[in-house]
Order: C-alpha cells, then sequence, then structure tokens
C-alpha cells in the first residue's frame, strides 16, 4: 500500500492548520480539506475523498474530536491524533491509535503519514 495523498486536517488554531498545510504540500500531498470544529470536519468526512486524516484530539469550545475518529474508522480511513499530551489521553476506544507529537515537524508529520500506509 502506498503512503496516503489525499489528507483531511481537523486543528482549531489557524497557524498550525496552515502550517500542515505547507508540510503537505511540500511533501507531494493533498489537503482533502481542513476544519476547526467536528461538525465540519464531520461534513468533510461524509463527502468522501480522503486518504487519511490528521485530527487534533481538542478542538475550540472543548470539543473532543472522537466522533470525526469513530465516522472514519467506520469508512475504514486511517487517522493519527495529534497531540501535545500523550496516548493516555486518547478514549479506551482509539488508545491503540498513532499519535503526532506537537510541536510538529516535518520529518514528524512524514513518518505519522507513511506509518498509516
Amino acid at each position: 500500500m502506498t503512503s496516503p495523498q489525499r489528507i483531511l486536517v481537523v486543528e482549531d488554531e489557524p497557524l498550525i492548520a496552515m502550517m500542515l498545510e505547507d508540510f503537505l504540500e511540500v511533501l507531494g500531498k493533498d489537503m482533502a480539506g481542513q476544519a476547526d470544529n467536528v461538525g465540519d470536519a464531520l461534513a468533510l468526512v461524509d463527502g468522501g475523498g480522503i486518504d487519511a486524516a490528521i485530527l487534533d484530539v481538542n478542538l475550540r469550545g472543548g470539543e473532543k474530536s472522537w466522533a470525526i475518529a469513530d465516522a472514519l474508522a467506520e469508512r475504514g480511513v486511517p487517522f493519527v491524533f495529534a497531540t501535545g499530551g500523550t496516548q493516555d489521553g486518547l478514549i479506551e476506544e482509539h488508545r491503540d491509535r498513532p499519535t503526532l507529537a506537537k510541536p510538529f515537524t516535518m520529518d514528524g508529520v512524514s513518518k505519522a503519514l507513511d506509518a498509516l500506509a
């Protein structure tokens, strides 16, 4: 299996989202969409065309990305949780999912996406 090409980014900090978009471009990936809340992200997931996703665990307003993770898992779309914490902060249903540590680096993003292949 090849590395995913169309990546959904769910990140509530605009500067971090833009940095991830730049990283994806340099890595030869396409951004399948960007959302900063659960509702918008679920709409993008429903729209399809996503090979993988990077999900910030903690979103604005106290939202968590669990519903997005569930929707992606139901569709068989791999994803990585972006977190400044550890996997201990993940709910039991998704504790086995890979994490991408903040602050992000180009190498870290590349390795995380390659691991989803």
